[in-house]
């Protein structure tokens, strides 16, 4: 499913198009992320979350009874992010750059921070890799109309097996497979409201690089560039200029750095094909794979993976 040109009522965007890698959480996003980071004119920060956060504290602080400076409630709802440390961005000088261009838009006082992360990465254009905002999508359009959405979609029970445990995930077989289908169901419904909108399946990604990455460097107007394929070469040293800080988890865990680096180790290394179906080993239990069929089996079908027996 590929959109790309402007519906009625749709105006064409002054800025250049921008990136937003979204999809379900361990469908491949950070994979593609850095696929497209590896670009010498494009760079995508870690996960960003802030932007309806942002963009409420905007609204808020022109209501009337607040009277406040949306300006800095902007700039203060970015920088003072609990996410902010994984920029390794000056949040003052952040601060003074908001300020300086004094906005008119929170769309405006948003692409400050993009603009600054890419100066700091010496390129020209930027984009992003935020799950989450699958379920945001017509917010992220209307404050930057450049927004092109490239929603990675991948066998769900490949995203069971890697979600299933983690701090941020659904415990059992039955709720991932509610949690993905949910997720598919949504982005898709919000998707028809935009102009620019296009899946691309993980295991394509994987099989077929090359295919696949020019097929999103044309939909996002980036001239393709061969270092997108062999991303891997330098992903460790990307990977090492963004340490994250600990987290604390929704349930109060702390999460430390290195469990928050550990879950993209498999980024470092090429694609590997032969690991596309490796669910259907890893997911031993018979039982399982039926739990998670009689809930996701439609979903599965509609979107071209078969079942398991």
């Amino acid at each position: 499913m590929v959109r790309g040109l402007f519906p009625r009522g749709h105006r064409k965007p002054a800025h250049q198009p921008v990136p937003f890698v979204v999809g379900v959480p361990r469908s491949g996003t950070t994979m593609l992320r850095l696929m497209l980071d590896a670009h010498p004119e494009l760079a995508i920060p870690p996960e960003t979350y802030f932007i309806p956060r942002a963009s409420k504290a905007w609204r808020r602080a022109q209501e009337p009874r607040r009277s406040h400076d949306p300006v800095e409630a902007l700039a203060e709802a970015i920088a003072g992010f609990r996410r902010w440390p994984d920029f390794h961005l000056d949040a003052d000088a952040f601060r003074e750059r908001v300020r300086a261009r004094r906005p008119a838009t929170a769309g405006e006082g948003i692409r400050c921070f993009y603009e600054m992360y890419a100066e700091k990465m010496g390129k020209p254009r930027w984009g992003d890799k935020t799950p989450h905002y699958l379920r945001r999508m017509d917010v992220i359009h209307e404050l930057l109309p450049e927004a092109r959405f490239v929603h990675v979609v991948r066998d769900g029970r490949a995203v069971a097996l890697s979600i299933k445990d983690l701090w941020f995930g659904p415990s059992t077989f039955e709720e991932c497979a509610e949690y993905w289908v949910h997720r598919i169901d949504e982005a898709r419904h919000r998707a028809k409201g935009l102009p620019h909108y296009m899946e691309v399946r993980y295991e394509d990604l994987v099989r077929q690089p090359e295919t696949q990455l020019r097929r999103i460097a044309e939909f996002i107007e980036l001239p393709f560039d061969g270092s997108m394929v062999r991303y891997y070469e330098h992903v460790d040293e990307r990977i090492a200029m963004e340490t994250p800080p600990t987290e604390v988890a929704p349930d109060g865990r702390v999460v430390s750095s290195e469990e928050r680096k550990q879950i993209i180790t498999n980024v470092s290394r090429r694609p590997d094909p032969t690991r596309i179906d490796s669910w259907r080993t890893e997911m031993q239990n018979p039982a399982e794979r039926r739990a998670f069929e009689a809930i996701a089996g439609q979903r599965l079908a509609e979107l071209g993976y078969p079942p398991s027996s």
